[in-house]
């Protein structure tokens, strides 16, 4: 059962909370020393802590110097404070300090219900997420915990300090350069450069200097000797991205570097040893490509001696809810946003989406919907995943999710003409005020203030 520690020197409020959490283990506390006492005996996951502590209750000091001693033990643990009808100062000055969140009394027991089964809610969470963390494959840049991310992250652990020529397969947008580059920073080249080129990406008739370097004068425009990719990377780390579109003619000259580690540039004649470890990435189908004579045999086998296969999101089961809460977080960062997460229907949506794009696509629409979101959540609309009508989510034909979604919309439209009163708000939909309260915090519609 989950421990709520009760901080609060009046008897009456004491029994009132109690009575409120009847279905947590509720210890109390009246004061500062004993408050710290039952904190580090019953190491509870949410205080309740009134800032009118003694021995001087008629201002906030204490509950002050409380909560910072709470906060300094137990940094995880979620304090909501207590206050007074006519202390917002004080109360916002507590989560300035770290407190979870705020209440004013006098105490409704649906209200602060809420906020304890939130608080409870976003610990738990936060407890998972650092034990999946803790075991977690040590490729750290690899954000998932699906079956085929795992798999594939401990194929890639395992080689890392190795030289084995590594071939990764995917479709587009499923993160071979991440796994590329953790492969590198695992490895004993760690410290040397990694040299990423896609072959894709630079006309044919430029790929050869590119990558082998040129001397000077070896054609129009060569006014000085330059090295390649692969001498750039010299006891590090070559990235070749989309190899499955080498042209035919260059495979050749590839896969001799592949068996002898030595190079000569475009116009040269002398002979450059190189010691480097390559790793190779295609969306392609290699073998069917052999098959057509499209691809060599012998560099498919030199290139892939080892091969990794990363599955495309929509084979990952939860992961894209946990890579969107990784990148919130980035972006957040980046554009000086405060996002708090994600509602269910954005939750919803995103499990549904099947993510063509992979993650690349993920990472563009959660940089649209942070810059666009209106509310402290966001919406499946702000992902763009909603049909035009803004009806259902696309391809759900689930009566449960339609209803969910239905509901969510009809308390943004009452709480918008009820004028952000809720007691209105809840005439206006038929239901009680603790049934609304319910629903807002079902689906995530923190949004709409919960104040009358």
């Amino acid at each position: 059962m989950d421990k709520i520690l009760v901080v609060d020197d009046d008897l009456g409020i004491q029994k009132q909370l109690k009575w409120s959490f009847s279905g947590y283990e509720v210890i109390f506390a009246e004061d500062r020393t004993s408050a710290i006492a039952q904190l580090r005996r019953f190491e509870p996951k949410v205080v309740t802590l009134d800032l009118g502590l003694p021995p001087d209750p008629s201002n906030a000091t204490e509950g002050l110097a409380t909560l910072e001693e709470i906060l300094a033990l137990a940094p995880q643990t979620k304090v909501i404070v207590v206050t007074g009808n006519n202390d917002k100062k004080n109360a916002l000055k507590a989560v300035n300090l770290g407190a979870y969140d705020f209440y004013q009394k006098p105490i409704d027991s649906d209200t602060i219900q809420i906020l304890v089964s939130r608080a409870i809610n976003l610990f738990n969470l936060e407890l998972e997420n650092r034990h999946l963390a803790e075991v977690a494959p040590s490729m750290d840049k690899i954000i998932g915990q699906s079956e085929g991310i795992l798999a594939a992250s401990r194929k890639a652990e395992r080689i890392a300090l190795t030289d084995i020529s590594t071939l990764l397969l995917g479709e587009s947008g499923t993160g071979k350069e991440v796994f590329a580059r953790s492969i590198h920073e695992h490895s004993l080249r760690k410290d040397n450069a990694f040299v990423a080129i896609n072959c894709a990406s630079i006309p044919e008739n430029l790929l050869e200097s590119e990558l082998f370097g040129y001397e000077k004068g070896a054609f129009t425009g060569a006014s000085k000797t330059t090295p390649g990719k692969i001498e750039t990377a010299q006891d590090g780390t070559l990235f070749l991205d989309e190899i499955g579109d080498m042209p035919i003619g260059l495979q050749a000259k590839m896969l001799r570097f592949l068996q002898e580690r030595v190079i000569e540039r475009v116009g040269g004649r002398t002979e450059i040893p190189v010691n480097i470890r390559v790793i190779c990435a295609t969306h392609r189908d290699i073998p069917a490509m052999v098959a057509d004579q499209t691809f060599r045999e012998d560099l498919f086998y030199r290139v892939g001696e080892i091969s990794i296969i990363i599955p495309p999101l929509r084979e990952r089961d939860n992961d894209v809810v946990l890579l969107a809460k990784t990148f919130l977080v980035q972006y957040n960062e980046e554009f000086k946003t405060k996002i708090k997460g994600f509602s269910d229907s954005a939750i919803k949506a995103m499990k549904q989406h099947k993510w063509p794009g992979n993650i690349r696509e993920l990472q563009n629409k959660l940089k649209s919907a942070v810059i666009m979101a209106e509310g402290s959540h966001i919406q499946a609309e702000d992902l763009s995943l909603l049909l035009r009508d803004d009806g259902p989510i696309i391809d759900t034909l689930n009566l449960r999710e339609v209803r969910e979604l239905a509901e969510s919309r009809a308390i943004r439209n009452a709480f918008l003409v009820a004028e952000h009163n809720m007691s209105k708000t809840a005439e206006l939909l038929g239901v009680t005020r603790p049934t609304l309260y319910s629903l807002i915090e079902k689906y995530h519609l923190e949004d709409v203030k919960t104040g009358s």
